[in-house]
């Protein structure tokens, strides 16, 4: 009995973790279905595009404009090993536009608009309202799932758009001012280099992360526990399954975009 306890612990954990993919899939599903077929609240729908985009736009600028000076310090000084310093704009360019844009956008979006999401609805779910929207005849999933992941997926890739023209901006202000970089060859340089699939690219994930972040949002939302522990966990979970759901899923796009 006590040498088959551990294996019998690891069976129970791998049986749930397949019954959680299971859920999620097939509330992915449903969620598609309710977002193909009428009706749309178009209100709602708008109030999420600001919350979600809109209200995101701060963390995310900032974000790309660190990360962005960031990358511009670190490439110089690993360049200068190799005598290659002048490659700066061009890394910067294709590092922010294809990975650091989408993937740092999407998880500080999922940071943000995942737990509020989970929070709101799972309070809404404590306090029995979504019970209240199913006695009005209102489908939950097209009341409050349908708009959020319309408002993630198609203002995630504008907030990536954004993203990635302050990111470049912050590795030509770096490169500028503090390598000595001069401001007409930085420009001309990233403009040469930086190709449409690049942007394009970036954009697609970020389509793709958005989904994903309210998505999660919403499912842990619905499936939260009573109470304000529960609401709690539902919290934590979104943002951890939004962020590992958006690494791995960046993997597999980035194989199927660039493996060739």
């Amino acid at each position: 009995m006590t040498l088959t306890a551990p294996v019998g612990a690891l069976g129970r954990a791998l049986l749930t973790f397949l019954a959680s993919i299971g859920q999620v899939g097939l509330f992915a599903a449903s969620a598609l279905r309710h977002l193909v077929t009428p009706r749309y609240y178009l209100r709602e729908t708008a109030q999420q595009f600001l919350a979600i985009g809109w209200l995101s736009l701060p963390v995310v600028g900032l974000t790309a404009l660190f990360t962005g000076g960031a990358l511009a310090l670190q490439i110089y000084a690993g360049g200068a090993r190799f005598n290659a310093e002048a490659v700066v704009p061009q890394i910067v360019a294709i590092g922010i536009a294809r990975e650091l844009g989408p993937v740092l956008g999407g998880l500080m979006v999922a940071g943000r608009v995942a737990a509020a999401i989970a929070a709101e609805i799972g309070t809404m779910k404590v306090t029995e309202q979504i019970d209240a929207l199913r006695t009005l005849s209102t489908h939950p999933m097209k009341y409050l799932t349908a708009p959020r992941l319309i408002a993630a997926t198609l203002s995630l890739p504008l907030l990536v758009a954004v993203g990635d023209s302050i990111g470049i901006f912050g590795g030509y202000l770096v490169s500028t001012s503090r390598l000595g970089f001069n401001e007409a060859a930085y420009l001309a340089n990233t403009a040469d280099f930086l190709q449409v699939w690049d942007v394009t690219s970036g954009l697609l994930k970020g389509a793709v992360f958005g989904f994903i972040v309210a998505l999660m949002g919403c499912y842990h939302g619905m499936h939260s526990g009573r109470g304000a522990r529960g609401v709690g966990r539902a919290t934590t979970s979104a943002v951890v399954s939004a962020s590992i759901l958006i690494l791995a899923a960046n993997y597999l796009l980035t194989e199927a975009f660039f493996s060739a």
